[in-house]
């Protein structure tokens, strides 16, 4: 079934109320939904493209600059014609976890607080979590806190996905 001309599309999203949108034929919806995410992942390609191009313009000289400055990270600002280009190379650490918690015990059988130089997290993942048995997770229960996540909500026409 057509719809009127005066039909909201994705570029009239943004200026109309949560309500106004909820209101609109439930085909209109998916519709909407599909062309959004259509959207979303065309712009997502366009980006990736843009970035790789900056990449293949900037890198080298960036990665210059940067050495001449002795900075193996950070963040350099470039000239290209009545454009500062800045660019960023953040920096990515990782610790080898087994490692660290070597090291967590010698400071404490050293006598020191290991909090004083480590912040020091514990996590369960839900699938072991779910794996164990009951004795073990009811000990486990009270430290255990299940908060939802975000709702999504996919309009998908009856007789499968299309």
């Amino acid at each position: 079934m057509p719809f009127p001309a005066n039909t909201p599309t994705v570029d009239d999203l943004p200026s109309l109320g949560l309500q106004d949108i909820a209101q609109l034929p439930v085909e209109l919806l998916a519709i909407l939904q599909r062309d959004v995410d259509e959207r979303i992942k065309r712009d997502k390609a366009a980006k990736a493209r843009l970035d790789g191009a900056l990449t293949v313009r900037y890198a080298t000289r960036a990665a210059e600059e940067r050495q001449a400055a002795g900075k193996d990270t950070g963040t350099i600002r470039l000239i290209d014609g009545d454009f500062t280009v800045v660019a960023d190379l953040p920096k990515r650490v990782d610790w080898d976890q087994d490692r660290l918690a070597a090291m967590v015990e010698r400071i404490r059988a050293a006598g020191d607080d290991p909090a004083q130089y480590v912040d020091i997290a514990f996590k369960v993942p839900e699938r072991k979590y779910a794996a164990w048995p009951d004795a073990i997770r009811a000990g486990f229960e009270p430290a255990r806190t299940v908060r939802p996540g975000t709702l999504k909500i996919e309009i998908v026409p009856q007789g499968g996905d299309q």
